[in-house]
């Protein structure tokens, strides 16, 4: 008999960041690419979540690219650690400033579309088969700048675009509802996943669920990954934490609603979720620069500690006050589990 899962856990460089924002500087120092890399099994995590330019500069050309992104590679395999995806950073580039696979100008467009073939093929030689896609600017500020019903097309050709330059690769469509854009043309999980079954291809399209890409959309991530989990498409998570409908904050996993994270594990748990447990999380921006990882310890910790409590539920009384419709003993049940009475 197998026992309990493992998990395998995952964040990319930009976790661990100067504490800049739209409102003020930088408050601490950078700390180099090789030093982040380093400190990722001292953290206790397995993997790192790569865009294309944290890997090489993205006007590199073929042979440059190959080169730095084996170096790339030789450093992790140096590390004990794996790439678990790739993600095309397009909505800071000048030519994507008015979306990219969206675009209203053409040429605008096949940047984007050949970026990301360069990003697969980044993927294939650092020895990853999934590419991520944030859509962040595949919207508009108002709607009458693009034509909405064309925009969805194109992001489907775009797609296809993709399962064509490599048979092999898989597409997680990462979604969230506003910011940068006012509007995003998927703005929910359900969104993409109504799109996935219109690809060339819809066993290699799935979805990353962000926690607080969720909350922003007036959505508990619970429900998104469960959704996403009976279509067996949930290839991935980000974790984090969001309080309120604002500004995506990535805050600690469960620092502002356990019981939502709690939620989230026990689906992810009782579910069958067979990916990485990736954290997309900030530190909070007065953080000490020899405290600007714990952020990312404490939402491990916090994850494997209600990994814990979900294992010791008692499933067959969960099911009694189920089947007797006793919401309020269920309730207060799972409320002293979480107070560990």
């Amino acid at each position: 008999m197998a026992g309990p899962k493992t998990y395998r856990f995952t964040f990319g460089p930009w976790n661990i960041s100067t504490g800049a924002d739209p409102f003020g500087p930088p408050v601490r120092d950078e700390v180099a690419f090789a030093d982040k890399i380093k400190a990722y099994k001292k953290l206790g995590f397995d993997g790192v979540q790569f865009h294309d330019d944290d890997v090489v500069p993205a006007d590199l050309g073929p042979g440059e690219t190959m080169k730095g992104v084996a170096a790339v590679k030789k450093i992790l395999d140096g590390e004990g650690l794996f790439c678990e995806f790739i993600a095309p950073r397009l909505w800071e580039h000048p030519k994507t400033i008015d979306g990219a696979y969206t675009s209203n100008n053409p040429a605008e467009r096949q940047y984007a579309i050949d970026r990301s073939k360069r990003a697969i093929d980044i993927a294939n030689a650092i020895g990853c088969r999934d590419l991520v896609l944030w859509l962040a600017r595949e919207g508009s500020y108002i709607r009458e700048a693009k034509c909405a019903v064309t925009a969805v097309g194109r992001i489907v050709d775009a797609v296809n675009a993709m399962l064509e330059h490599d048979p092999k690769i898989r597409i997680l469509g990462e979604m969230k509802p506003n910011e940068p854009m006012d509007q995003a043309y998927c703005p929910t999980v359900g969104h993409f996943m109504s799109l996935v079954y219109r690809t060339a291809d819809p066993s290699r399209v799935g979805v990353l669920i962000e926690s607080a890409h969720s909350i922003l959309a007036g959505l508990d991530p619970s429900d998104d990954m469960a959704f996403a989990l009976w279509h067996k498409k949930l290839w991935s998570v980000h974790l984090n934490d969001q309080n309120g409908l604002k500004y995506d904050q990535d805050k600690t996993f469960g620092s502002v609603d356990l019981r939502r994270a709690f939620n989230t594990v026990w689906v992810l748990e009782r579910g069958g979720f067979d990916g990485c447990i990736g954290l997309d999380v900030k530190a909070m921006r007065t953080t000490k620069q020899a405290d600007q990882t714990r952020h990312l310890a404490n939402s491990k910790a916090m994850f494997e500690r209600l990994v814990e409590v979900v294992r010791g539920v008692d499933a067959a009384k969960v099911e009694r006050f189920r089947m007797e419709r006793d919401h309020e003993g269920l309730e207060m049940y799972v409320l002293q589990t979480l107070m560990g009475k």
